[in-house]
């Protein structure tokens, strides 16, 4: 008779860079989230991050500071998503010393209250340095290890960032982004109406075949027969409700606790369509942190 084998022991190296992301995951969401200037392209940036970690990790792993290590990359990952995106790759000019008086470096609360919005509106390199600082609490010393820069050079940044802030704060609030189209908000209102009468058959319905499926933080699924089976969860929990709304801006599902009726939304479900019907589906239930600095907007009144 064959002995039954035993199943592999867990990696060790594994074991310990799951943990430090599961740690760190939240804090390097608000780290990207300002640095893209939008909660949704963050998110994107710390995925990429994750998995260039996990390569970086197997090959030579993180050093004596793994915390530093991973924000690195993510700053790393930042600075590739800005420059895809076309934006002025600010930060290579921004590394200067300044010779005017230097203000104070410790905690600004300016540059914690700031929204990604405002934060969006500095240099990249003042952004990273304000963001890390005022908003992580990381050390002036430890910016410096993870952005490769003097402290004399941190400091520059800081107060340029800094003095940028005030300067802001003081001008008129900039516009807001437009509301959603016709055809944006029918489609969304669809299928909040169905997802709340817990009609699943007709939320399958409108789901194309090669439909996608973003659990974030959890899991990916392709295709209508395997993303239809993540509705039956929703079937059973009745305790939430969805309604039409926006985050930063696009138009999203947002998801509310169904027994407090004026409560702030908890967490929001994209969806990307292809005429009438879902090629897409992204939702955040697992990665409530990623609405922790956005801009919300609900149709609800």
């Amino acid at each position: 008779m064959t002995a039954p084998v035993s199943p592999s022991p867990p990696d060790p190296a594994q074991t310990v860079l799951a943990s430090l992301i599961e740690r760190l995951r939240p804090a390097l969401h608000r780290y990207c989230a300002r640095m893209m200037g939008a909660s949704v392209e963050g998110e994107d940036v710390v995925q990429d991050a994750l998995l260039k970690a996990a390569e970086a990790w197997s090959e030579a792993g993180p050093g004596e500071n793994p915390d530093g290590w991973l924000f690195r990359i993510a700053h790393n990952a930042a600075l590739d998503a800005l420059r895809r995106r076309s934006r002025r790759a600010a930060f290579e000019g921004e590394g200067h010393i300044d010779m005017a008086p230097q203000q104070r470096t410790d905690f600004d609360p300016l540059g914690a209250r700031a929204s990604l919005q405002i934060l969006a509106r500095l240099p990249v390199a003042q952004r990273s340095a304000v963001t890390l600082r005022d908003v992580l609490d990381f050390s002036v010393e430890e910016i410096g290890q993870m952005l490769d820069l003097s402290l004399p050079a941190v400091k520059g940044l800081l107060q340029r960032g800094r003095q940028r802030l005030a300067g802001i704060a003081g001008e008129p609030a900039e516009l807001r982004a437009p509301p959603l189209s016709k055809v944006e908000r029918e489609r969304l209102e669809i299928y909040v109406a169905r997802f709340n009468a817990h009609d699943f058959d007709a939320v399958r319905a409108m789901l194309a075949e090669d439909v996608r499926l973003d659990l974030v933080n959890r899991l990916q699924l392709r295709g209508r027969d395997k993303v239809a089976p993540y509705f039956g969860r929703y079937d059973v929990a009745t305790h939430w409700r969805c309604a039409v709304g926006t985050v930063d801006g696009r138009p999203a599902v947002l998801m509310l606790d169904a027994q407090d009726a004026g409560g702030r939304p908890l967490y929001f479900v994209t969806l990307e369509w292809r005429g009438g019907e879902i090629v897409a589906i992204r939702d955040f239930l697992f990665a409530r942190y990623v609405l922790e600095s956005a801009e919300i907007a609900t149709s609800e009144g």
